[in-house]
């Protein structure tokens, strides 16, 4: 996986993002994992749907467009669910309360550069 840093235009937000590079990263996404600290998330490229179907802990799922634009927001999302937004390219899932936590709003424009 390939780590990068997360801003809201030109504004780090101290989140570091983990983006899925494998089919095999993409499929496994969070399942495994006990939780999420509110300074990570997951990237998932050329997706526009989630499931949390096997997860241990409720997430924040932010839907993005091919720009990094958000187009969909989904807060404290529990386990065994299903996602979708046939507008985004992309998802980026953080921990529950982590998109209130940061300010992230619809329409927000996000971009991913990495760390110095």
């Amino acid at each position: 996986m390939k780590f990068v840093s997360l801003f809201i235009g030109e504004h780090p937000v101290g989140v570091r993002v983990s983006i899925t590079e494998t089919t095999r990263e993409r499929m496994r996404g969070l399942l495994g994992r006990d939780g999420l600290p509110s300074d990570e998330a997951l990237l998932l490229q050329r997706c526009w749907s989630v499931h949390t179907f096997g997860m241990r802990f409720a997430i924040d799922v932010l839907f993005l467009d091919s720009n990094g634009r958000v187009v969909g927001i989904r807060h404290e999302v529990p386990r065994r669910r299903m996602l979708l937004n046939l507008r985004a390219t992309q998802t980026l899932e953080l921990a529950a309360g982590a998109v209130h936590q940061h300010g992230i709003a619809l329409g927000d424009q996000l971009a991913f550069e990495a760390p110095l």
